[in-house]
């Protein structure tokens, strides 16, 4: 088909600009969508499979995904119905902050084939944020003579939205005082201006409180506020004013130096140094008042500077001004009337004679300690004197004659409670106000021996190590006397008594002036645990008073007695034990005991037991209990063993330092037939329940054995069993996926992609039994297994050695505690064409390799019947065509009556 193109050079270039569009956009796929921010999880988005024509069916197999770049997991598609929807919280402010434009570019990758398709969502603003002034208070200083109509520039708010959602209206709380200006840009918080609408009055108001609020344009509508305090400066309008032009004071003469007068307050409405005030004296002054008074310039105190005589002056006229500190000195004034008035110039005056002194503290009530004589120069009701004493004092004034006073006892003295009085007599005379004098007297109470010496406890207990040197000193008692001089002067004794056979002044002596207790000979904690005895003190008043105190010496233990050794028939002489051995005992059979005892006490009588070995011998196939000092065998015996066996075993205590004993074993290796039922030197330490116990635990090993050989005989039959039914898939084929839970016995698991026919070599399968990975958690559900396929290999641990204890049965090492983890993945084969699945398997932590091994699985306890048997390379009954692999088979043995529990 041929085309004839006629048009000219423009029409040629528009249609190749069509043929570019187009070829651009079908290769590009973009897709755009549209979101609000803050969309809850699970906000529809838009159907994204349908719109990028893309089936359902077609999203697993062909691997859909979608990522994001630096967006996180903000949206996610529902790979069931194609629908791209919200998964988290999307922040516009916080992905693209005031941008006018703000979308999330995804990239949606599909294989099978290799496709790749852009899509933009783009997230609209919703007004969300609030406008936010840069401060919640602010302070705006204005003077009191600033004229109206004067602008004052505030700080606008901020919204962090766009468009309609961050335009901001203003508003300020109606004010008689101020108003916002106009505003020009809403957007522009520089333009926002505060207006003064009339003169402003400090001394009315001191300071405006506003509110000023912002409002957005979006809805619902946001609100931000910001308080403005307004500080108004004062100005010096005002002048100081007194609260009375005259004031009159009534002062008494003779009053002390710098005795407060009057204190003059003017107030100043005006602040700052407008209203500090200065006081002072208004010109011209008397002498008189210069010489009798004195004014405070800063508060205002009027005091007397001089004697006030009211024989001399009776009334003082002073004229006080008040200025303040303006820088235009405005002031106040006022007059103080000043009243002297007459008082009771002359004190009485005390005398005291005839002193008794000291007083012993037992002496009577009543006894006079001193005669006290009273005058007043003054005349009537200011010449009569009143004399009064000290409250709270054991003594009393007698009045005996007219101005004339007895100082006596009025109640019991203690001088360990109060050793002395000062007794203080006042002296009052009846004018007003009355003068008063005092006299003082000091009473000392002498000492008399009431007090015995007293002990800080009843009992003191006292710790002494054993093998003491003689003479040294293990305490110090201490009595107290509360008496004085030598009635405090206390001595030690001890209170002697027997101690056994022996005196006590045998064992320690008490020094008489210090209290120190001293040990005159060596303790031995084997002989004397406890020594108890009591030390008297005694003062040495007249009559002498005593107590005692009671200490006891606990005598600590050393290391000083080594082990001694119990033989049986020797009498603990000969450090010898001959004994018969059969060679055919067996590991672990117990052929001698060795016997021993420590005097000492605690850690220095706990004894151990060690075997020394000789220097240059081989092995010896004998061991010894650490604590029990049994002998016992620690494998068969064989003929390449010498039939005399020579032990020394070591008894050691657990002192510091730690003392040794040796006892020699005499081992006769004899033929099974030789050996007698029971040694001629063990005999008599052997007793019968011994043997018998040994009897019943070989029964019971053989009962053990024999159960847990038909269990295993059970489970290889159950296994032929359902080896021999006809498979009813393809050979070595994943059979149907059954999700298997446990039961009570542990806590295992298995999914879909684990389930594998067991097989071995190249032939027919042997068995159809399910191999489970016990790592996986227990009875996923359908959306967990896909997760599981990742996260199972992570759990494979590096293969460690089996522990030879596994050899035994498993119903003996039912008890056994072993620590189990996880091995790398053995290898099973699925059969000719099938895929190799590997499976973590279980193995104890042991350095000896063995041929096979039987573990238990991860995770069950101690009475689980889950076993996993596993035969490697060095196993001699293992035989096949691929003698480096290995098969492992898990399985779970049930008891009966359990019932595996349901998957759910």
């Amino acid at each position: 088909m041929l085309f004839f193109w006629r048009g000219g050079p423009g029409a040629r270039r528009l249609l190749l600009s069509l043929l570019l569009l187009t070829a651009w956009e079908a290769g590009s796929g973009q897709v755009r969508y549209s979101v609000p921010e803050e969309a809850k999880h699970g906000t529809f988005v838009g159907r994204i499979a349908q719109d990028l024509g893309l089936e359902l069916e077609e999203l697993v197999p062909r691997l859909f995904r979608v990522s994001s770049k630096d967006r996180g997991e903000l949206l996610e598609v529902n790979l069931q119905n194609g629908i791209l929807f919200v998964n988290s919280r999307i922040d516009r402010e916080k992905l693209c902050g005031r941008s006018l434009e703000c979308s999330i570019h995804l990239e949606v990758i599909v294989e099978r084939p290799l496709q790749v398709f852009h899509v933009e969502v783009e997230v609209k603003d919703i007004n969300d944020n609030p406008p936010v002034f840069p401060e919640s208070r602010k302070r705006i200083i204005i003077a009191e003579t600033r004229p109206p109509e004067t602008r004052f520039p505030l700080d606008g708010a901020s919204d962090a939205d766009i468009g309609v959602n961050s335009a901001l209206t203003y508003r300020i709380y109606p004010n008689d005082y101020f108003a916002l200006g106009p505003q020009n840009n809403r957007e522009q918080t520089s333009s926002l201006t505060l207006v003064l609408r009339k003169s402003l009055d400090r001394e009315e108001i001191q300071e405006h409180s506003l509110l000023l609020t912002a409002n957005d344009g979006g809805k619902p509508q946001l609100t931000g506020t910001v308080q403005l305090l307004i500080t108004i400066l004062d100005a010096n309008d005002n002048a100081p004013e007194f609260d009375q032009s005259i004031y009159k004071v009534r002062i008494l003469e003779n009053p002390f130096n710098g005795t407060i007068v009057i204190k003059l307050n003017a107030t100043d409405p005006d602040d700052g140094i407008n209203g500090d005030i200065i006081y002072s004296f208004r010109r011209p002054v008397s002498p008189a008042v210069l010489n009798a008074f004195i004014i405070n310039p800063n508060s205002g105190e009027i005091r007397t500077k001089g004697k006030l005589d009211f024989e001399e002056n009776k009334l003082y006229e002073i004229s006080v001004e008040a200025i303040d500190k303006g820088n235009i000195p405005m002031a106040g004034h006022c007059t103080i009337l000043v009243e002297v008035l007459d008082i009771n110039d002359n004190a009485p005056e005390v005398t005291i004679t005839s002193l008794s002194l000291p007083v012993r503290e037992d002496a009577q009530v009543g006894t006079v300690i001193a005669l006290i004589s009273v005058s007043d120069r003054d005349s009537g009701a200011n010449g009569q004197v009143t004399c009064s004493l000290t409250p709270h004092v054991p003594f009393k004034l007698v009045s005996t004659f007219k101005n004339y006073y007895s100082l006596v006892l009025d109640s019991a003295l203690d001088r360990e409670s109060v050793s002395g009085y000062t007794v203080v007599v006042t002296a009052r005379d009846g004018g007003s106000p009355s003068l008063s004098a005092t006299a003082r007297v000091s009473v000392e109470v002498a000492d008399v021996n009431d007090n015995a010496p007293a002990f800080a406890q009843p009992e003191y207990t006292v710790f002494v190590k054993e093998n003491n040197q003689p003479g040294c000193h293990i305490f110090t008692v201490s009595a107290r006397d509360a008496d004085a001089q030598e009635n405090a002067l206390v001595s030690y004794s001890l209170v002697e008594r027997r101690v056994g056979e022996r005196a006590l002044s045998s064992y320690v002596s008490v020094h008489a002036e210090s209290g120190k207790v001293y040990a005159l000979q060596p303790l031995d904690h084997e002989e004397l645990e406890l020594l108890q005895f009591q030390v008297s003190s005694h003062d040495a008043g007249v009559p002498p008073l005593g107590s005692n105190v009671t200490l006891q010496v606990f005598v600590l233990d050393e290391n000083d007695n080594a082990p001694a050794l119990l033989l049986p028939g020797a009498g603990g002489v000969d450090p010898a034990v001959s004994q018969l051995v059969s060679r055919s005992v067996g590991t672990g059979h117990v052929v001698a005991k060795v016997r021993a005892v420590d005097a000492d006490s605690g850690y220095n009588a706990w004894l151990s037991y060690e075997l020394e070995e000789a220097a240059g011998s081989a092995r010896s196939p004998f061991r010894v209990g650490l604590y029990s000092g049994e002998i016992s065998t620690t494998r068969a015996l064989d003929e390449a063993d010498a039939p005399r066996q020579c032990l020394l075993v070591l008894v050691k205590d657990h002192g510091e330092p730690a003392l040794v004993s040796t006892a020699t074993v005499l081992l006769s290796l004899v033929e099974s037939g030789q050996a007698p039922k029971t040694s001629s030197r063990m005999s008599s330490g052997a007793s019968g329940p011994d043997v018998a116990l040994v009897d019943v635990n070989v029964y019971l090993i053989i009962a053990i054995c024999a159960v847990s050989s038909l269990l295993v005989l059970t489970l290889l039959l159950y296994t032929a069993l359902r080896c021999s039914a006809p498979p009813t898939q393809g050979v070595c084929g994943p059979g149907k996926p059954t999700l298997v839970c446990s039961s009570a016995v542990g806590s295992w698991s298995y999914s879909q992609q684990r389930q594998q026919r067991v097989c071995s070599g190249e032939g027919p399968p042997k068995a159809d039994l399910m191999a489970f990975s016990p790592s996986l958690p227990p009875c996923p559900s359908s959306a967990e297994r896909i997760g599981e396929r990742e996260t199972n290999s992570d759990l494979l641990k590096e293969p460690r050695q089996p522990n030879p204890d596994w050899r035994y049965s498993a119903s003996l090492r039912a008890g056994m505690h072993s620590s189990v983890h996880l091995e790398e993945a053995g290898i099973l084969r699925a059969g000719p064409g099938g895929p190799d699945q590997q499976w973590p398997t279980v193995s104890s932590a042991t350095p000896e390799p063995e041929a096979g091994e039987v573990s238990p699985p991860v995770g069950a306890g101690v009475n689980s019947n889950s076993w996993t048997f596993k035969y490697g390379p060095g196993n001699p009954k293992q035989s096949g065509p691929e003698p480096k692999k290995q098969t492992q088979v898990s399985f779970l043995l049930r008891r009966k009556g359990e019932a595996s529990q349901p998957c759910q």
